[in-house]
């Protein structure tokens, strides 16, 4: 029987007696050898030099495209609603961006599993361009929602696959100082959004909030198309059919609508209508039986699920998730409310509460950076993901002390301690999952961190927003002479354009009050994230590229050699062949021998 074509590649040659292995699916596997096996032989060369500075880049600026995107709206809302008439319509401008971007982040995460990243990546900064270019150029309320609704779409797989693409940029034990520089850049993007947004509003027009995605778009499609080399994923030599059969096709019809429910329940629940509405009423419970629904599925597909049930359960995952679903909770509530709290209670602009931040923004980028370079010298995530869940709840603790008469020097310092912890904790647990997880189940495991950590920075703004609103009302009803739905509907920026000087100081302190009040809810989700700290696996990065156990490799590879056709594999023992080559004497080489 001959070789097979790749047999110089991905296994040792074939000995003087020309014995040699028999392909043991259609993708040219070797029995001995798992789809991991394969993709590491040929991609263990990184690139160097200047070609590493233009992927790197690319991978950044897509990350700040799409970071800046989710909260430069913020202060170019009311202008916006006031150009087309459309105050009815500022639910959907924020509801048609995450609806998309949040429903399908699993659904690319095991797309890139089975393509090309390259150009999967490209065709989503693509499409996110286009989304962006009409949102910009929208001759109505109904176009940018739908230019929102593809931006979105674009959004929804490009966070997750610039840390795929960071997979072939560097091996995992650089990889931690890079995913610090990449937690750097999106807290500055997150953080400098309204800044931007406002600067835009005020100074030229509300669409260069989303001209300015093009100019960048287009650079870093130049920069992907030439240095991002073409890559096979693990799993991308299975047959079309199989590749199709494993996308999860009816999970990802059920868990769409499932988050469509959740995020229009969270947007309109205390809003639109009342939480006892029977629209809401029923969005929550679709959502539930959606959801049972989608996990019934996921343990009916097993390894052809969106969510293969052995990778949610290891415990590494689940923890990074749950602690980067807290911690973006928590994380995202400051962002917005802290912003909303200079402008109310100190009166600053747009503009000026974006400067007022910066105290947090560098503290962020530095101690992001500086989680990257400890991870890479000592090896293990553990210590910086403990860290960060230990001083942002003290950070979220003491923003809950603000008063409106609040110095520099308090609200400067708190920010440099929450940044701080932030900084080492949001980004690592990407790592962290990576040095659990075989390579080939790694797309699927950092797409599950990253919706953690979005998801819940949804959840945390909208009932942000809804504590806020409540909490306004309850505090100025007793209030003479004052409509607390007036200060509800009234922007933070104009306070003191409507109210008088009587009724401002009242206005003023249930606003601090109410703003204090969403702080503890922030301070809520930081406390409980030290438990998924706490439970994670130690594991060096400096181990193996993928850290996986032996044994865990093991049945990740039985399980991918199950769900193959039968008729697709063959049996032959490799481990002879290589012995008959090498002169090993024994029962033959171990798992781990094979992998490395």
């Amino acid at each position: 029987m001959s070789p097979p074509e790749n047999a110089e590649a991905v296994g040792p040659p074939s000995p003087p007696n020309g014995d040699t292995s028999v392909d043991r699916s259609a993708d040219g596997l070797k029995e001995d050898q798992s789809p991991l096996d394969q993709v590491t032989s040929h991609s263990e060369s990184y690139p160097e030099g200047l070609k590493l500075v233009l992927l790197l880049a690319s991978i950044y600026l897509s990350i700040f495209l799409v970071a800046l995107d989710r909260t430069i709206i913020a202060t170019a809302l009311p202008k916006i609603t006031d150009h087309f008439q459309s105050f009815g319509d500022t639910g959907w401008y924020n509801a048609a961006f995450l609806l998309p971007a949040t429903g399908l982040q699993l659904f690319f995460g095991r797309l890139y599993t089975f393509y090309s990243p390259k150009w999967i990546f490209i065709s989503l900064v693509f499409v996110f361009e286009v989304g962006s270019a009409v949102c910009g150029a929208a001759p109505s309320s109904v176009g940018f929602i739908w230019g929102r609704a593809v931006a979105g779409l674009g959004a929804g797989g490009l966070i997750n696959g610039a840390m795929i693409l960071m997979m072939y940029a560097a091996p995992l034990q650089r990889r931690s100082l890079l995913m610090g520089v990449l937690g750097a850049v999106f807290g500055i993007a997150s953080v400098a959004g309204p800044l931007l947004g406002g600067v835009f509003t005020t100074k030229v027009t509300w669409r260069w909030c989303f001209y300015v995605n093009l100019p960048i778009g287009a650079v870093v499609l130049v920069f992907l198309i030439l240095v991002v080399e073409e890559t096979t994923p693990a799993l991308g030599s299975l047959p079309v059919k199989e590749k199709i059969t494993r996308v999860d096709i009816p999970g990802t019809l059920v868990f769409v609508p499932c988050i469509v429910c959740l995020l229009l329940a969270l947007q309109w629940g205390g809003q639109t209508y009342a939480w006892s509405d029977g629209r809401i009423i029923a969005l929550w419970v679709l959502f539930g039986v959606l959801l049972i629904v989608f996990i019934a599925i996921q343990f009916w597909q097993q390894e052809s699920a969106t969510v293969p049930p052995r990778i949610a359960k290891q415990r590494t995952v689940a923890s990074a998730t749950f602690y980067s679903f807290c911690l973006g909770s928590a994380f995202f509530i400051i962002v917005y409310y802290l912003s909303i709290w200079f402008q109310a209670i100190k009166g600053d602009s747009a503009i000026t509460s974006g400067y007022s931040t910066l105290p947090f923004i560098l503290s962020l980028v530095i101690a992001s950076i500086m989680a990257g370079i400890f991870v890479s010298k000592v090896g293990y995530t553990n210590p910086v993901i403990l860290a960060g869940g230990i001083l942002v709840p003290i950070g979220t603790g003491l923003f809950t002390l603000f008063t409106p008469h609040t110095g520099h020097s308090m609200w400067i310092g708190v920010q440099v301690l929450f940044g701080l912890g932030v900084g080492l904790g949001l980004q690592q647990t990407n790592i962290a999952a990576q040095a659990a997880l075989d390579k080939k189940d790694a797309p699927t495991g950092v797409s599950l961190v990253f919706f953690g950590q979005g998801l819940g920075g949804i959840i945390a703004v909208a009932l942000g927003q809804n504590v806020l609103d409540n909490q306004l009302i309850k505090r100025l009803r007793h209030i003479g002479g004052i409509s607390a739905q007036d200060v509800v509907s009234t922007g933070a920026t104009e306070l003191r354009n409507v109210f008088s000087k009587e009724q401002l100081p009242s206005v003023i302190e249930a606003y601090n009050r109410a703003i204090v009040i969403v702080f503890y809810c922030a301070l809520a989700f930081a406390c409980i994230a030290i438990f998924g700290a706490l439970a994670m696996e130690w594991k060096s990065v400096k181990t193996t590229e993928s850290g996986a156990k032996d044994e865990e490799k093991q049945e990740a590879t039985q399980d991918d050699v199950q769900s193959e056709p039968q008729e697709s594999r063959m049996s032959t023992p490799v481990e002879k062949q290589t012995e008959s080559q090498e002169g090993q004497q024994g029962k033959g080489l171990k798992a781990d021998d094979t992998s490395e």
